[in-house]
């Protein structure tokens, strides 16, 4: 599956409890050469708490907490299963809420961003809508966690980033001890952004859920934007609102299901 581009092996543990799938395994399913090919691998596994617990690895093999794309799509499955109107997903970084806004649209409530610095994590404290932090004369970005640590760069023109070199530079910086997902904004009014995002552990993808609404988060608190924005991505666009009345981030976007099957059990 995908969403906005940001592609997904997803696959339903429910049956067995959890998914024992080690670090080689999950590369190897997320390896784009001799694999299935993907971003992210995710298990969907039984919960006590929610309509289903979610699982996510990295194309490297590491484990991360929250992947707000591969969320609309569990949440998507799971209600064409049930014929529900809504779903509740728990994950590593909380309970998640999910709503149908279309037959292919799906709402989640990502929750309120974490905006101290302990919590990004940083390395030390300063202060997080603007960093004191210089890469590639880049300057000034702002410091979310959506359940992953992000920082947002904005720019005058986003096609003129060397994404792809700063990426992993950033992304390993000794200030972010848990490493970080790298974005790059160029906003084009109060109510659009164009991004793009360096993700922690896969690279450079088409889309990040995460790191669109960590993107608005951090627009909004430079003055930058209204709290509500359409995200243009790689891969499409979504609809982020950072509400003020409770302090919920809402993104909205599509899902597309591509294939299905079966992986051989080693």
């Amino acid at each position: 599956m995908n969403g906005c581009g940001n592609d997904f092996v997803i696959i339903d543990a429910r049956s067995r409890g959890a998914l024992p799938l080690s670090t080689a395994q999950a590369q190897a399913i997320a390896d784009r050469e001799t694999g299935l090919g993907c971003d992210q691998v995710i298990a969907i596994e039984r919960s006590i708490r929610g309509d289903a617990f979610m699982r996510i690895w990295n194309a490297n093999g590491g484990e991360v907490d929250a992947c707000g794309n591969a969320t609309r799509c569990v949440a998507w499955l799971l209600m064409e299963e049930g014929g529900a109107a809504s779903r509740r997903i728990e994950t590593p970084a909380g309970m998640l809420y999910a709503e149908r806004a279309g037959a292919d649209i799906i709402t989640v409530d990502m929750g309120s961003p974490l905006l101290r610095w302990e919590e990004i994590p940083l390395a030390k404290a300063m202060a997080t809508d603007r960093l004191d932090f210089l890469a590639g004369g880049y300057e000034a970005p702002g410091a979310v966690n959506m359940g992953n640590p992000h920082v947002v760069f904005f720019v005058d023109d986003i096609g003129s980033v060397p994404i792809e070199a700063l990426g992993p530079t950033i992304e390993h910086d000794p200030l972010f001890p848990q490493r970080v997902n790298v974005g790059f904004a160029e906003v084009r009014s109060s109510g659009q952004i164009r991004l793009r995002v360096w993700e922690r552990g896969t690279g450079l993808t088409k889309a990040c859920g995460t790191g669109a609404c960590a993107a608005v988060v951090a627009a909004h608190r430079q003055g930058r934007t209204a709290r509500k924005v359409e995200v243009l991505v790689d891969g499409g666009s979504l609809e982020i609102e950072w509400r003020a009345g409770d302090d919920r981030v809402l993104m909205t976007g599509p899902i597309e299901l591509e294939s299905t099957g079966e992986l051989p059990a080693t």
